[in-house]
């Protein structure tokens, strides 16, 4: 009996901790008829475990290629979180170089996203590739990814429940990537990723501890396109992630401008 007590309680952290990365299913053998054996062929051993969940897999022992690939096969169709069942099309997982020294992070794929299954490919894609243009570098130079990977419905902001259920595939894929620093993208991006609720303004304009790298905050590309007098504090702040990284400052006064 104690024996099958700890077992039971070494399964539940085991659960507990593949649901903070966002794994839910899980597979039980069939119970025997038998009281005396029915506890221990219900409770998948840790090797069960191991097969029917892909995401074991040491991504550490991986390429970064290899283990974003496991991690997609992960995701798989998800349906994790209500948004599968109002209107996305398909999952947008993330684009851009697997050992990116910049990783840009807004919060959901758009229209354009949603068909095309890559993100930030619409106006606002466009956008930030200039952004990162001016900034010396080539999009496949970066990865690119958001705090959710299916499209909310019309384009609404992600509710805390679909973020809290999806970002612990970003953290896996920041933890692949590895980058120098991260550009959060708008404010739900920096509000996910720093667990704060504070204005952009107070958000901006400095280098934060994340994790095993850095974060920087700036606009979103789309809110660039609603009040573009903000492209100059944007370029501010993408500056200040160049310095951080050493990188030339170029004379450009900042991106987007005719």
């Amino acid at each position: 009996m104690p024996e099958n007590l700890e077992l039971q309680q070494q399964l539940g952290e085991r659960i507990r901790f593949y649901r903070e990365l966002g794994i839910y299913d899980f597979y039980r053998r069939e119970v025997s008829a038998h009281p005396e054996t029915a506890v221990e062929e219900s409770i998948p051993a840790p090797s069960d475990l191991v097969s029917a969940t892909p995401s074991l897999r040491n991504e550490e022992q991986m390429t970064p290629e290899q283990a974003l690939r496991a991690i997609r096969e992960d995701i798989g169709d998800c349906t994790r979180c209500v948004l599968h069942k109002q209107g996305r099309k398909q999952i947008v997982f993330g684009v851009g170089n697997p050992r990116a020294d910049i990783m840009f992070i807004g919060e959901a794929p758009g229209a354009d996203e949603d068909i095309q299954g890559e993100p930030f490919v619409g106006r606002a894609g466009q956008l930030l590739n200039n952004m990162i243009s001016a900034m010396g570098i080539r999009r496949e130079d970066v990865y690119i990814a958001n705090i959710i990977k299916c499209r909310p419905p019309g384009n609404r902001t992600p509710e805390r429940d679909e973020c809290d259920t999806c970002s612990p595939f970003l953290m896996r894929q920041i933890e692949v990537v590895k980058p120098k620093i991260i550009v959060a993208l708008g404010a739900v991006a920096a509000k996910t990723l720093l667990g704060v609720n504070d204005a952009m303004v107070n958000l901006r304009g400095r280098v934060y501890d994340f994790k095993n790298t850095k974060l920087a905050v700036t606009y979103h590309p789309a809110y660039l396109l609603r009040d573009p007098r903000q492209k100059k504090e944007a370029w501010k702040d993408l500056q200040m992630v160049m310095k951080h990284l050493g990188m030339p400052l170029p004379k450009q006064k900042e991106p987007g401008t005719e």
